[in-house]
């Protein structure tokens, strides 16, 4: 079987991506974040205080894409990164106090992000909710 672009679910997933990371770049760019330093940092004003294993697992990077975007964010002084005393293999990482008033900053993220997709907020958590299934059964096969 062979299928047309526009009808192929694939292309419908990456361009939609495409779409959504053109609505958060300019966002994310008044705050100096790239999008993955932003679900790293949602995901520590969700949970703060993370080993990097429990935060990679969360945002779905792996380590070798996870360490160097924390250590940029340790440098710009939003997170702070230590060896854990009783096992120094983990490390945790832990908002400082301009990563926390940051949230403040990206609070309107969320609503933005909803009026530009015009779909209803529950329209658009079933489309989330679908996507999610749609990822863990791709992944389980």
């Amino acid at each position: 079987m062979t299928l047309a672009l526009p009808d192929m679910i694939c292309f419908a997933l990456y361009s939609a991506t495409h779409a959504m990371q053109h609505v958060y770049k300019p966002l994310l760019d008044d705050l100096g974040l790239t999008y993955p330093q932003y679900l790293v940092l949602t995901a520590l004003w969700t949970q703060d205080g993370q080993t990097v294993g429990a935060l990679g697992r969360q945002v779905q990077l792996e380590s070798n894409t996870l360490t160097p975007l924390l250590k940029r964010l340790e440098e710009r002084g939003l997170i702070t990164r230590t060896r854990s005393e009783t096992d120094e293999r983990q490390v945790n990482i832990t908002l400082t106090d301009p990563g926390r008033t940051l949230k403040a900053r990206a609070a309107h993220i969320p609503a933005c992000v909803l009026e530009k997709s015009g779909l209803s907020l529950d329209d658009l958590t079933r489309l989330r909710d679908q996507i999610t299934t749609l990822r863990d059964h791709l992944r389980a096969g």
